[in-house]
């Protein structure tokens, strides 16, 4: 049983030392390794990591294919910034070669965990001469495992699993007793800037937990560029999260007084404070028509654009 630390109850300076200590006594006067995607709890991680391990730490950025657009130069350049470097490893083709075919939410989960944690971070691993990997496993990621809602790809030990066994390294979990307000409270207190510990949240697997079907470069392609409309329409809505969602059946559209069979975007949008309860934010119809507009413009393919209107529970935050 993981004791949830509170954001309420939380003493960042003091979370920091003893995460600080803990990390350097695993590790001891060997390596590690983490991979950084730019999200909150990635960023608090590596910034905590390198302060425990300083050069120890080797950070990486994993081009899986399945990110948002100029994203592995962003954060580069970013983190570079702070005085981090970062390697970007091109793993595409192994990313979609794993995804071919696979339609089943589940079975995607899975196809990512073992392509990211056995076959990509196992040869960076074995190169490197690590036995650790730290990364930004919260304790929000494992209740939606453990509860069965959905499976996180970066919990292992909660459901029986041991790294060392399966991938032949051990993982440093710092951020597993925080949910995502504490983690932003961890950031800022690290020193990141304000436009990476207040990002949105986004999910591990990436841009293929928002295509619902079968994962292909061409389906990426979409959804990301109807995400990247998305995430400048919304913004300013102070919203906890918002994406686009690329679903699987074609529907009947028009285009030059002619049926088309094109394909449809669910907008989602989120007020929340934890992840755990989320409520559709109450956009204006202006912003609707905004985003419908724009996304059937400059989308290809798309004749149709929707609005989720569930809370969570039953809907999640993320379709997949």
């Amino acid at each position: 049983m993981i004791k949830e630390i509170t954001a309420q109850e939380l003493n960042s300076e003091q979370f920091i030392n003893d995460k600080i200590e803990e990390i350097q006594r695993a590790v001891g006067d060997g390596m590690a390794i983490n991979a950084l995607s730019g999200g909150v709890d990635s960023s608090t991680v590596t910034i905590l990591g390198h302060r425990a391990l300083g050069k120890r730490l080797k950070t990486v950025f994993i081009e899986n294919g399945l990110m948002r657009e100029g994203e592995s130069k962003q954060v580069v350049d970013l983190f570079q910034k702070l005085g981090v470097t970062v390697e970007v490893v091109d793993a595409k083709k192994e990313f979609f070669a794993a995804l071919k075919g696979v339609a089943d939410p589940e079975e995607k989960r899975e196809a990512i965990t073992q392509t990211f944690y056995k076959n990509v971070f196992g040869r960076i691993i074995k190169e490197s001469g690590a036995k650790y990997l730290l990364q930004g496993t919260i304790l929000t990621d494992v209740d939606e495992t453990v509860a069965g809602i959905k499976r996180q790809h970066n919990v292992f030990e909660q459901l029986g699993i041991d790294p060392q066994e399966a991938f032949g390294y051990r993982i440093l979990e710092p951020l597993i007793q925080l949910r995502k307000d504490s983690v932003r409270k961890i950031g800022k207190a690290l020193g990141l800037p304000v436009e990476v510990f207040e990002r949105i949240p986004f999910p591990g697997p990436a841009l293929s937990a928002r295509v619902i079907g079968k994962v292909t470069p061409e389906r990426i392609e979409t959804v990301r560029k109807a995400t990247v409309i998305v995430e400048r329409l919304l913004k300013d809505t102070n919203a906890f999260q918002y994406m686009a969602i690329l679903h699987e059946d074609r529907v009947t559209g028009m285009r030059d007084n002619k049926r088309d069979f094109g394909q449809q975007i669910e907008v989602r949008c989120w007020n929340s404070i934890d992840a755990r309860t989320a409520t559709p934010t109450k956009l204006s119809f202006e912003i609707f028509e905004k985003l419908a507009g724009e996304i059937i413009r400059d989308v290809p393919g798309i004749v149709s654009v929707t609005y989720n209107i569930a809370t969570k529970p039953p809907s999640t935050i993320e379709v997949v």
